[in-house]
């Protein structure tokens, strides 16, 4: 038993790896000027109803901007016979919009009461990050290990477009949310979903803490407490004002089981202006 309690104290990876909106300017419509040849003004837009045509009209509205600013919290933590190990991670994201879009966060995760900051860059599909007093690490935007620590809402569109039919529409107290979730039970069961996929890259760095330390439960044996990513759309501009993610395993161990917890909220707090470029010599 000490020894399961230390493998809870120790492993938990140090930092978040993947761990209100804005003003409302009137719902997008067709352009009401009369032309040439009908005095008549061109018809509203007609109002979404499938999750592609939410998708599609949020990233309009996304687009109908120059940037966005963006705050995320998240926690991530293990805990098992009451012992908890765990960390949290807030930062301030800005984002530019457009093809060559760029991206710039400055945050910083708590564990154990010490805080280490971290600075993220994104521009030509290259990622920067700097952890604390170590030196700039950079790759692919596109690789697991970087693209597990950008948080951008805006790209969470293209993400629920390739979750395809996992993603559903509900709409609660005037709000449209997307949702793509999968149950508790056995991870075999719905391993093949990619919401839940996208749970196990977050879940990777440290499970692979944990196998090295003697924590050796197969794949198989492992449960889902429970996965969930939410979109949140303003009704009237469906311009993105909240994107969550959730995620729950449970790994057998020492006759127990270890509980992995994961939650990031990312909300639209305004727009963006300025230029996000990367600093010279990171290039």
């Amino acid at each position: 038993m000490r020894g399961a309690v230390a493998v809870v104290a120790v492993l938990l990876a140090a930092a978040l790896t993947g761990c209100a909106g804005a003003a409302d300017e009137g719902k997008p419509v067709a352009s009401a000027q009369p032309s040439a040849r009908s005095p008549q003004a061109a018809p509203a837009e007609a109002e979404p109803r499938t999750v592609a045509e939410f998708l599609a009209r949020a990233e309009e509205a996304m687009a109908g901007q120059k940037g966005w600013t963006f705050a995320v919290k998240g926690r991530e933590g293990l805990l098992l016979s009451g012992q908890n190990s765990s960390a949290t991670y807030s930062a301030t994201v800005r984002r530019s919009t457009g093809e060559a879009w760029a991206l710039h966060s400055t945050g910083a995760t708590v564990s154990k009461g010490v805080s280490k900051s971290e600075e993220i860059y994104v521009a030509d599909g290259t990622a920067y990050v700097k952890k604390g007093a170590a030196g700039w690490e950079h790759g692919p935007v596109t690789d697991p290990e970087f693209a597990d620590k950008v948080e951008d809402p805006i790209a969470a569109l293209d993400v629920f477009r390739d979750y395809g039919d996992e993603v559903t529409l509900a709409e609660p107290d005037g709000r449209v949310e997307l949702r793509a979730r999968a149950a508790s039970g056995p991870l075999t069961g719905v391993r093949d979903k990619a919401v839940v996929q996208k749970a196990l890259r977050e879940l990777a760095p440290t499970l692979r803490q944990l196998r090295a330390a003697g924590v050796t439960t197969p794949e198989s044996a492992i449960a889902v407490g429970g996965v969930e990513e939410t979109l949140v759309l303003d009704p009237s501009t469906y311009r993105v004002t909240a994107h969550t993610f959730k995620c729950t395993f449970l790994i057998p161990y020492d006759g127990q089981r270890i509980r992995y917890e994961q939650d990031v909220t990312e909300r639209t707090s305004g727009t963006y202006d300025e230029v996000v470029a990367v600093p010279e010599g990171l290039e």
